[in-house]
């Protein structure tokens, strides 16, 4: 090897180290400005924590109300809802449990499960394997954290709120998604055609005579049914 070559190699391994410090100095650079900034938040709020606590409980109490409208009128919407939720309040919790030292709480499977759920609604509604596993975990685990936890809706503290909705928000989502939105489950898992056919032929067919006698045997059609006797 000549001696230019020794000397450009000797550059480079020099240089290379020196690249990966910079990056390593930067990345922690970065970090310890999000902690500072974390901490200086959660000071602020800790020194105006009463009036906090007041304007919490009020729109706590405003905010369930209205969830509780939504749930019944438009349950449809829950799920986005939930995923407004997700994006506001989980990063403020990591702010605040950063600042209290708590932060390693966040690894608790509760946090995973929410984000598979939000993976879920986002980029697969549709995927029915997926759905069941989203489904057991929040009718599950994480619901009997409620109880276990001795999770409570505490209005006036919204850590309190947090830890509540983190456990029970995923419940309502995938029983709304279950029950009360039944084209989600048809995207998931469509009727086949030679069954419908099939069942068509017996009911429209086969035992037509049957259903014109008797109009109070039910069946998948007997909203038609009653159309047509009437």
């Amino acid at each position: 090897m000549s001696m230019s070559e020794n000397e450009g190699h000797a550059e480079y391994t020099e240089t290379e180290p020196s690249a990966l410090a910079q990056k390593r100095r930067l990345r922690d650079r970065s970090k310890e400005v999000l902690s500072k900034q974390a901490v200086k938040i959660a000071k602020r709020a800790e020194e105006h924590e009463s009036f906090i606590n007041k304007v919490t409980h009020l729109l706590g109490v405003l905010g369930f109300g209205w969830f509780c409208f939504l749930l019944g009128a438009r349950p449809q919407d829950i799920p986005l809802v939930y995923c407004l939720f997700y994006f506001v309040f989980v990063p403020l919790r990591w702010i605040y449990y950063r600042f209290k030292k708590w932060h390693y709480y966040l690894l608790d499977f509760c946090y995973y499960a929410n984000t598979i759920f939000l993976v879920y609604l986002i980029f697969y509604p549709t995927n029915e394997k997926l759905f069941l596993v989203c489904f057991s975990f929040a009718e599950g685990p994480l619901a009997w954290a409620l109880i276990v936890w001795r999770c409570s809706l505490v209005f006036s503290s919204v850590d309190k709120i947090v830890s509540v909705l983190i456990h029970l928000l995923p419940g309502l989502v995938f029983f709304t998604i279950r029950w009360w939105n039944p084209a989600t489950l048809e995207a998931m898992r469509p009727e086949g055609t030679a069954e419908r056919v099939l069942y068509f032929l017996i009911v429209n067919v086969l035992r037509r005579q049957r259903f014109l006698r008797d109009p109070e045997v039910m069946t998948s059609y007997s909203r038609d049914w009653h159309h047509t006797l009437q």
